[in-house]
C-alpha cells in the first residue's frame, strides 16, 4: 500500500469516528481526495507541495468544474493536511492553499427584488398556497438545507421562534424564524386538520395530505414560484440558503456566527460567501459614493 493510501484511510476513519461526520460526508471527502491523489500521482504526504497543488487546481479548471465545486476539493485537501499536521507530520501548510475566487456565476444569489417577488408569489388561503408560502419564508429565514427542511416536525414553538435541527454529521444546531416566517407557519398550521407529524406535507391533486413532503416536491414548488414571479433563471431551494448567508454577511454578521447558523463543520466552507459580499459592497460604493461631486 502506498503511504498516502494509509494516511488517507486513517483520515477518513477519523472524520467518521472522531469528528462524527456522516457517511455521506466521508464519501464526498474520499471522492475529492482520491481524485487529487490520482491526478497528482503523489505516493506520500511529503510529496504534496505548491507545484503539485497548483497543477491539480489547473486540471480541475481545465475540466470545466465550477469554481464553487473546485472550492470543495481545496477544502478537503486543506483539512487533510491539517489532520496530518495534527499527527506531527511536517507537510505543506494548509493556509498556503487559497480558496478559489468565487463569483455570482458560481453561486447564484437572488437579488432583493427577485427575493421579495418570490416570497410574495404564493397567493390564496387554501392549504397548498399557505404551505408553499411557509416553506419559502422558512427557507430564507433559517438557511436550512433541503433535507433539513423536509425533516422538520410540526411541533414548533412559534413564540420562541427557534427550531432545533439535526444536520450533517448528526449535529444539532438552532435556527431562528423571522416574524414573516412565524406568521406564515401559523397561518398554514391553522389550516391543517390532521395528525401527520411532519411540519411540511405532500398534497395530492385534491389537496389531501399524503405524507411528509419530499425534497423533489420542494424543488418543483420553488421552481414554479420563481417562474411565476418572473425570475428569468432556474431557481433551486439552495439559492435561498445562499441568499440567507450573504444577507447576514452584508448586514454585518461575523463569519463564525454565519458558520454556526448554516451548520458548516469548517469555516473555510463559509468563507466562500465572503467573495460575494465583497462584490455587494463594491456595488454599493459605485452606486452611492461621491454623487454630490461635480
Amino acid at each position: 500500500m502506498m503511504e498516502i493510501e494509509k494516511y488517507l484511510k486513517e483520515y477518513l476513519d477519523y472524520l467518521e469516528i472522531e469528528k462524527n461526520r456522516s457517511r455521506k460526508t466521508r464519501e464526498n471527502y474520499e471522492r475529492y481526495l482520491r481524485l487529487f491523489v490520482g491526478l497528482s500521482g503523489v505516493v506520500s504526504p511529503f510529496d504534496i507541495d505548491d507545484d503539485v497543488v497548483r497543477n491539480f487546481r489547473l486540471e480541475l479548471n481545465r475540466r470545466g468544474i465550477k469554481k464553487i465545486t473546485q472550492g470543495y476539493y481545496v477544502i478537503a485537501l486543506r483539512n487533510f493536511l491539517k489532520y496530518l499536521i495534527k499527527r506531527k507530520l511536517k507537510v505543506l501548510a494548509p493556509d498556503t492553499i487559497e480558496l478559489p475566487k468565487v463569483t455570482r456565476a458560481d453561486i447564484e444569489v437572488l437579488s432583493y427584488e427577485e427575493l421579495e417577488r418570490l416570497l410574495a408569489a404564493p397567493k390564496g388561503g387554501d392549504l397548498r398556497s399557505l404551505r408553499d408560502k411557509a416553506i419559502l419564508e422558512t427557507l430564507f429565514s433559517t438557511g436550512l438545507r433541503l433535507s433539513e427542511l423536509c425533516g422538520l416536525s410540526r411541533f414548533v414553538d412559534l413564540k420562541r421562534g427557534e427550531i432545533s435541527v439535526r444536520g450533517k454529521g448528526d449535529k444539532i444546531r438552532v435556527v431562528f424564524l423571522s416574524d414573516d416566517a412565524k406568521q406564515a407557519i401559523d397561518d398554514y398550521m391553522k389550516k391543517r386538520e390532521d395528525a401527520e407529524e411532519a411540519l411540511f406535507v405532500s398534497l395530492n391533486k385534491k389537496g389531501k395530505i399524503i405524507g411528509r413532503i419530499s425534497p423533489r416536491s420542494v424543488e418543483r414548488l420553488v421552481s414554479f414560484y420563481a417562474r411565476k414571479s418572473g425570475i428569468p433563471k432556474k431557481v433551486h431551494p439552495h439559492e435561498l440558503r445562499h441568499s440567507f448567508a450573504t444577507d447576514l454577511l452584508i448586514n454585518g454578521a461575523d463569519l463564525r456566527s454565519v458558520q454556526s447558523l448554516l451548520g458548516h463543520a469548517n469555516i473555510s466552507t463559509t468563507q466562500i460567501y465572503t467573495h460575494l459580499t465583497n462584490k455587494e459592497l463594491r456595488e454599493v460604493h459605485e452606486a452611492f459614493h461621491g454623487k454630490r461631486r461635480k
